[in-house]
Order: structure tokens, then C-alpha cells, then sequence
């Protein structure tokens, strides 16, 4: 806190959600609210005609976890608006909206995002096309290039979009991991009461759950392979990630429970029950027509197996090794590209068994990735007294 800030003077030293902007050798301490709002005003806000208006959204850091369009199909098919604005990578190998391009077109306008939810309750479209935070979309750019991703950014992000897109209710997942963006519980506690602290004094009314982020959800790491998971969760296909279908249907329920389709404690088995009688899928192929035409993900041309190099138990998953190694491998700019997973925590494994399979549109991006993933235990931790 700094008594030579007027900020901190205004509204009094004693503000906790306070992010340091500098430029140009200048500093300015703002309150996360005055970035939010700042933000907000040069938007483009969405304006719905019904009520609530929910959303959800994953502060991110964990590899696959694409939760979200299972969760949109999931809740827009109990009638409930969800407009789903979502981003295109970070510093991650795929965001949702990367995912979602290769299902369904993305860069919808505001029209056309306005036609595909009076018609299906919900969408799953690209945030950038629309310019609903036009300001962050400038800091988002260069997050990327700086390969950078702060709290104070995240949270104004975050609300600032939200509230740009009529959202009146909100989920915020927080993956809480070693090698996740948030690294432990108490962190989480601080970024989830920012994040609804800022969040209620837009009118906004939030919940936070927080999640394991030990390990990758899903089997698939970039936006094809991502996009495979999606589909075989939501056709029910005997090889589908459980996992990735547990954490979907919890986040479902309780927007379903915050959306009053469901009563306390009882939205998750709505949810699966949801999947389970086909109702997400029908849904899901509504949205990706309305939103264009349904499309069939890419399939990489080029792949290659990491194996353990011992036998032994797998004690643990290095996230960020893992998201570097599928980002090396091409993704998301390949939109094929990228990290299929055979084993989760706790796996007993024997010598030479795959850990993972790295997927390339080139031989030479193959290569830098598996030159980087040489080194298997720096990224899978096999405990040699766990074998059996």
C-alpha cells in the first residue's frame, strides 16, 4: 500500500483487492473494481431479456479439463441462458473457444449470438469476435507474447467479461495443484473471495468451487484432442474420460442448483441424468448447427509414445512440463496437435509402458517436443518402491 497513490487515499489503505499497473516507468496502485470497471467501459455489453443469465468459468492452468462444452449443453438443456463467451489460448496448449472451433464455428457476431440463444438457451462462442472487453483483449495479447498470467489481470478479466455479457450468476472452478496456476487451498481461498468480492459489487452473484488440479482432466491435451473427450463424454462412448464427465456434471449442477432448475445438493445427478438419456447431446448438435454446422476435429498426421523408463507406481503428473510439451508439439496453433494421456495418478506401471502419446502436423515439431519431453521423469514422477 502506497500513502503517494491517489487511489489508495480515495478509498483507504485498508482495500484488499489491489493490482500495481506500470508503464512507461510509471506506477499506479487501482482497486481490482476500478480495473474491472475501467475495462467495462469502453465494452460492448450483451443485454438478455430474461433472468438469470449464467455462466461459468475455470481461472485455468490445468491441461485438458474441457468441462465447459458439456456444461453449456448440459444446463441449456433445461432451458436455462447460458451465453458462453470463451478465449482462445493463453500461455495454455487450448483454450475453449480453440476446442470449440473444432466442433462448431466460433467468431460469431452479436446478432448471430443473439439468434443461437433465443433459439437453443445457450452457446459456446469466441469473446475476441464480439470485442466484449476490447481493453483486455489488448492485455490478453500481451499475456501471450510475455507468456504471463497474473491474478489482478485474471480476476478483472474474468468479471469485466462476465458482466460485459449479461451474466447475472456464476460458477468460478479453481483447479488447485502443485503444478496448477493456483498452487495450494489457501491461495485459492484469497483468489475465490476477490473474485466474488469484485464480482457482487458488479451485481454479480457467484459461487466457487475448487477442484484437484494434480493431474491433467480428460485424456486429451490441445484443442483436437480436447474436442474428442467432449464428444465421447457426451455420446456416452465406453472410453470416455470419467473424470472429465465427473467434474462437467458437478460444475452443471451447481449452475442448475444457482439457476433454480434444481435443489440444493440435487444438481449433479440432474446433470448426469441429463447425459444419460441423451438430452446433452441433442442439445450440444442444436448449438453447433445454429452456430453454423457441426464440424469433425482434425487428426494429426504425425505421433510418437512417451514410455516409463522403469516400472513403478506414478506419483505424480508435472502439469506445466506436460502443457509445454503439447504447446512445443504445434497446439493450438495446430489445431490436431498435442497430448493424449494413458495413465493417471496412482498407476502401477511396468517398463516401456506409454505414459502418453505426443501428437505433430510436422515431423520437426514432433521433434522439439519430444527433445523436450526426453527427460520422462521430469515430467512423470515413478516411485520405483510403489511396484508391486
Amino acid at each position: 500500500m502506497r500513502t503517494d497513490c491517489h487511489v489508495c487515499r480515495s478509498e483507504g489503505l485498508s482495500a484488499n483487492s489491489r493490482v500495481l499497473l506500470s508503464a512507461n516507468g510509471r506506477e499506479v496502485i487501482a482497486t481490482l473494481y476500478q480495473v474491472s470497471s475501467g475495462i467495462l467501459e469502453i465494452d460492448e455489453a450483451g443485454d438478455w431479456d430474461v433472468s438469470p443469465v449464467i455462466d461459468k468459468h475455470c481461472v485455468g492452468g490445468l491441461p485438458g479439463n474441457r468441462t465447459t462444452p458439456i456444461v453449456v449443453a448440459i444446463v441449456a438443456a433445461h432451458g436455462l441462458t447460458m451465453p458462453k463467451t470463451s478465449s482462445r489460448a493463453i500461455t495454455s496448449p487450448a483454450g475453449t473457444a480453440d476446442t470449440m472451433e473444432t466442433l462448431a464455428p466460433v467468431d460469431l457476431g452479436l446478432e448471430d449470438i443473439r439468434r443461437v440463444v433465443e433459439q437453443e438457451s445457450g452457446c459456446v462462442v469466441w469473446g475476441g469476435a464480439v470485442r466484449l472487453s476490447p481493453a483486455d483483449d489488448i492485455l490478453t495479447r500481451v499475456e501471450r507474447a510475455l507468456d504471463i498470467d497474473s491474478e489482478g489481470q485474471l480476476v478483472a478479466s474474468v468479471i469485466s467479461k462476465k458482466i460485459a455479457a449479461g451474466s447475472t450468476h456464476l460458477v468460478l472452478n479453481i483447479p488447485v495443484g502443485r503444478t496448477a496456476k493456483v498452487r495450494n487451498d489457501a491461495a485459492a481461498r484469497a483468489l475465490a473471495a476477490r473474485l466474488i468480492m469484485v464480482g457482487e459489487a458488479f451485481g454479480l452473484k457467484a459461487a466457487t468451487i475448487s477442484t484437484d488440479g494434480s493431474q491433467p482432466v480428460g485424456h486429451g491435451i490441445g484443442p483436437a484432442l480436447e474436442a474428442w473427450d467432449v464428444l465421447a463424454v457426451l455420446q456416452q462412448a465406453a472410453a470416455a474420460p470419467a473424470d472429465l464427465r465427473e467434474r462437467a456434471c458437478m460444475l452443471a449442477g451447481a449452475l442448475l442448483e444457482l439457476g433454480g432448475r434444481a435443489g440444493p445438493g440435487e444438481g449433479k445427478l440432474l446433470a448426469e441424468v441429463t447425459i444419460a438419456d441423451g438430452r446433452a447431446w441433442a442439445k450440444f448438435q442444436r448449438i453447433c448447427e445454429a452456430q453454423g454446422g457441426m464440424r469433425v476435429p482434425p487428426v494429426a498426421r504425425h505421433r510418437a509414445p512417451l514410455v516409463a523408463p522403469h516400472a513403478g507406481g506414478l506419483r505424480s503428473i508435472n502439469n506445466r512440463r506436460l502443457a509445454k510439451t503439447a504447446k512445443l508439439a504445434g497446439a493450438p496453433g495446430s489445431r490436431a496437435a498435442g497430448v493424449e494421456m494413458h495413465v493417471r495418478l496412482g498407476a502401477v506401471l511396468e517398463a516401456g509402458e506409454p505414459l502418453c502419446t505426443v501428437y505433430s502436423e510436422t515431423t520437426g515439431e514432433l521433434q522439439y517436443a519430444l527433445d523436450y519431453a526426453c527427460d520422462v521423469l521430469a515430467i512423470f514422477e515413478i516411485d520405483r518402491e510403489s511396484t508391486p
